[in-house]
C-alpha cells in the first residue's frame, strides 16, 4: 500500500521567529504568550499572519485584521514578519527530509509531502516513522510539526489539519467517515468561501454530506471543480508526491504590480496577461499543462498558492485564465495583492496524444470540442501576428485605450 505523509509547521512565522528570538538571547517565548506575527507594530495595520495557540484562546484569527486582534487582547504582542528568515528555516527542514528521502514535494514555505516508500524497511510502522521524524524535527530545529499519514495525499493533508501542535494523525480511507465526514465543509482541502456558500444553498453543509450528494447535482452548479471537492470529500484523490525535479520542468509567468490590486476585476485583468503570456510559452514549447498553480504576494509580503489538476491538458490561454480566475476566486482572502504568478506544470508534448477525462467526455459536447480546436488555431494564429508585430498588436477591444 502507498503511504504517504504531509509535513506542516505548526505556525510557521511565529514559531520561527519564537525560535529566533530564544537563539539571541530573549527570555520569553512567543509561542507561550498571546502573539501573532503581522502588520506594522506601531500603526498597528495589516493582517494577522500566524498566532500561538494562548493568541487563539481570545478568538484571534489568522487573516483577520490587526487592529481587531488588539481589541480582542491588548496585551497582545506582535511580531513582524521576516521573510528571508522564514527561507533560511524552510531550507533547513527541507534538507533535512530530503536526507532521510528524495521522495519529497514542497508545496510552499512551510508544509511537504513526503512518500514513505523508501523509509519503509527502516520502521516498524508508518507511525512510527512519523514520531520519530516529527520529534527529531523538535530535537534539531526547536520548533513543532502534525504530520498527517494516509495512502492519499489529500488525505494526508486533512490528517496534518486534525488537532495541533506537534501531533501525528492517520486518516487512511476507511476512518474518512468517522474522523472526516462530520467536519464542516469549510474544512475540507480547496472548498473556499464561494463554493461552501453554493453547496451549502442545496443543504450540504459538512464534508459526509457532500459525498453522500449526488455528483450530477454538484457538477451542475460547481463544474469540474465540483467534481474534485466530491472525490476529496470521498477520499479519491489519483495524484502522487512529485518530486522538486518534475515541478522544475513548468512554464510559468508573474508579475509585481506597480499598484497593489484591490479588487477583482484588476486582478482578472492582471490573470488574463499571464494566461497569454503562460499560453504563447507553453505553445511555443510544444507542450500542454496538466496542472496548474496561482501565486498571490500580498502588501504585507505575506504568499499563497493553489494548484489543482485540471480536467484536460492544455495550453490554450481561454483554458488557462478561466482556471486560474478560478483558483484566485478560491485562494483570495481580500488583502491587497502586490504580486500575482501563474506556473503551469506536469507537462505533456503536443505530439502526444491529448488525455481526456470521462467528465471531460461527458461535460463536453461534440460541438464544444469543435470551438477548442478552432482556438487553438486563434491561438497560434496570434502567436505569430503577435511575434511578428509586437505582443500589443492584438488586443480585446474592452482594453483598448482611447488616443
Amino acid at each position: 500500500m502507498c503511504v504517504i505523509f504531509h509535513i506542516d509547521v505548526n505556525s510557521a512565522y511565529l514559531s520561527w521567529t519564537a525560535v529566533e528570538q530564544l537563539k539571541n538571547g530573549k527570555g520569553t517565548d512567543l509561542r507561550e504568550i498571546p502573539s501573532i506575527i503581522g502588520g506594522d507594530r506601531k500603526a498597528r495595520r495589516g493582517v494577522v499572519l500566524a498566532k500561538s495557540v494562548p493568541a487563539k484562546k481570545y478568538g484571534i484569527r489568522t487573516g483577520e485584521p490587526v487592529v481587531n486582534a488588539f481589541r480582542k487582547c491588548p496585551d497582545l504582542v506582535i511580531e513582524q514578519p521576516d521573510h528571508k528568515m522564514y527561507k533560511r528555516y524552510s531550507d533547513k527542514l527541507m534538507e533535512f527530509l530530503r536526507g532521510l528521502t528524495p521522495d519529497i514535494e514542497q508545496v510552499s514555505v512551510d508544509e511537504c509531502y513526503m512518500d514513505f516508500a523508501r523509509l519503509a524497511g527502516r520502521f516498524r510502522s508508518p507511525v512510527e516513522a512519523a514520531f520519530q521524524i516529527k520529534g527529531e524535527i523538535y530535537q534539531r530545529f526547536g520548533f513543532t510539526v502534525n504530520i498527517g499519514v494516509s495512502s492519499v495525499k489529500v488525505l494526508a493533508k486533512m490528517a496534518s489539519d486534525f488537532a495541533k501542535p506537534n501531533r501525528v494523525h492517520t486518516l487512511f480511507p476507511e476512518e474518512i467517515q468517522v474522523k472526516m465526514w462530520p467536519l464542516p465543509l469549510a474544512d475540507l482541502y480547496m472548498a473556499g468561501h464561494s463554493s461552501v456558500d453554493t453547496l451549502k444553498k442545496l443543504e450540504i453543509y459538512t464534508i459526509g454530506d457532500l459525498a453522500r450528494a449526488d455528483l450530477s447535482l454538484v457538477e451542475l452548479h460547481l463544474k469540474s471543480h465540483g467534481r474534485r471537492l466530491w472525490e476529496f470529500a470521498n477520499g479519491i484523490d489519483g495524484s502522487r508526491v512529485e518530486p522538486e525535479q518534475a515541478e522544475a520542468k513548468g512554464i510559468g509567468n508573474s508579475t509585481t504590480l506597480a499598484r497593489d490590486a484591490v479588487t477583482e476585476e484588476e486582478a482578472r485583468e492582471v490573470l488574463g496577461r499571464l494566461a497569454k503570456s503562460v499560453g504563447r510559452r507553453l505553445r511555443a514549447a510544444g507542450q500542454r499543462a496538466g496542472s496548474l498553480t496561482v501565486e498571490i504576494k500580498y502588501y504585507d509580503f505575506g504568499t499563497s498558492s493553489h494548484q489543482c489538476q485540471l480536467v484536460c491538458e492544455t495550453n490554450s490561454d481561454r483554458d488557462i485564465y478561466e482556471e486560474a480566475v478560478r483558483l484566485f476566486q478560491e485562494l483570495w482572502d481580500g488583502r491587497p495583492i502586490r504580486l500575482l504568478g501563474i506556473r503551469s506544470s506536469k507537462l505533456a508534448g503536443e505530439a502526444q496524444p491529448k488525455q481526456l477525462s470521462l467528465f471531460d467526455i461527458e461535460y463536453k459536447g461534440e460541438e464544444e470540442h469543435r470551438k477548442d480546436k478552432k482556438q487553438e488555431q486563434l491561438d497560434r494564429a496570434l502567436d505569430k501576428i503577435r511575434q511578428k508585430y509586437g505582443a500589443e498588436a492584438v488586443m480585446k477591444g474592452k482594453v483598448q485605450k482611447k488616443e
